[in-house]
């Protein structure tokens, strides 16, 4: 199928494995998701000046 072979780590895997330390680790779930925030807001921001 499509997709990164599961060794590998991605930005959705993060976040999915950060749910059980939502409170007690909030580091983990904070980078990766102001990282998907900033990559779409960035194509957004890039297909609005197109």
């Amino acid at each position: 199928g499509l997709g990164v072979k599961p060794p590998t780590a991605t930005w959705g895997t993060m976040l999915n494995d950060a749910r059980q330390e939502f409170e007690s680790a909030p580091w983990l779930w904070f980078y990766p998701g102001m990282l998907i925030l900033f990559t779409v807001l960035s194509i957004n921001f890039v297909g609005d000046g197109l």
